[in-house]
């Protein structure tokens, strides 16, 4: 098993609201660091982006009733990295909760600014979702 640590975000709108806008491969670049370099392009089932690592693709959870939003990213070099996502009722808002699993061989330091880079990411999509 691997290490996880699941990092969340409180969101001031209906967990609803936020999941339909946000659900989107298409809506990820403008929050998630990550692939907001070229954007998404469609290539069959999947997704691709150019990521700080180089080429990535995605294949994104497809649209539901439960808030999932998981993905898998493939990158140019290393093994497949699955990333659960999550939006979840939280009284009369949203809680945005992504579990970010330790890498084999990852250093201590390398997860720790993994982390960061999480939070970062997740404080841009709430500014997003407030607009």
């Amino acid at each position: 098993m691997l290490e996880c640590k699941t990092i969340s975000i409180a969101i001031e709108r209906h967990w609803q609201e936020v999941y339909e806008t946000i659900w989107r491969p298409e809506f990820f670049p403008t929050w998630a660091s990550g692939l907001s370099q070229s954007g998404l392009q469609r290539e069959g089932q999947a997704w691709v982006a150019q990521g700080p690592q180089g080429r990535v693709k995605i294949r994104f959870t497809e649209h539901n009733a439960f808030g999932i939003m998981d993905h898998h990213v493939v990158p140019a070099r290393g093994p497949e990295v699955y990333i659960p996502l999550r939006v979840i009722q939280n009284g009369d808002g949203a809680v945005v909760m992504l579990t970010l699993f330790r890498q084999p061989g990852m250093s201590d330091e390398k997860y720790a600014e993994d982390e960061a880079w999480v939070e970062r990411d997740l404080a841009k999509l709430r500014t997003h979702c407030l607009v």
